[in-house]
């Protein structure tokens, strides 16, 4: 990432209040490591979408919010909001939403070490991506995604297997 033009693009947005300025001011701040100016302006952005009145916009800010929460170490938060996120996405058919809200709360579960909740989320993006015909960088993300944890959830089993269980019978 080009620190120097981040920081010229925040620069420029400092000023402005529009939900789209806010979303990428958030982004920008998060990607620098600037959490809590980060986590500043998303609420901004939040509070913003509650006056416009446009739940697809309330629903996006609560997950940028809850990327920041993640990012700050704030797993228990990060992944309560996320998962508010998926419910509401679902809910109202948002497949793109619900797909990238799984993907998200899929790294918290991994950064909590929680691989069997991570690998459900992970298998459920790949899901929602295919069924939208998400880009190939997307359905990649979120394969690899899957291939990583189902690879640590099988080393975790072989380590738990008595020695007999760890015998491979191929010669």
């Amino acid at each position: 990432m080009d620190l120097q033009a981040a920081e010229e693009r925040l620069a420029e947005l400092a000023e402005l209040r529009s939900l789209s300025a806010l979303a990428e001011r958030t982004a920008l701040l998060r990607l620098l490591g600037r959490l809590d100016e980060a986590f500043e302006v998303a609420n901004e952005a939040l509070r913003l979408t509650r006056f416009t009145g446009d739940r697809k916009d309330n629903v996006k800010a609560r997950l940028r919010r809850a990327q920041v929460l993640q990012f700050q170490g704030k797993l228990v938060e990060a992944e309560s909001e996320m998962s508010a996120v998926v419910e509401d996405a679902a809910t109202h058919e948002w497949t793109r939403i619900e797909a990238f809200a799984r993907q998200h709360r899929g790294k918290v579960h991994f950064d909590a070490g929680d691989l069997s909740s991570a690998l459900i989320d992970f298998k459920a993006a790949v899901f929602l991506r295919e069924k939208h015909g998400a880009p190939a960088d997307l359905m990649e993300a979120s394969l690899t995604s899957v291939l990583v944890v189902e690879s640590l959830l099988a080393e975790s089993m072989m380590e738990t297997l008595p020695i007999a269980g760890r015998i491979s019978l191929s010669r």
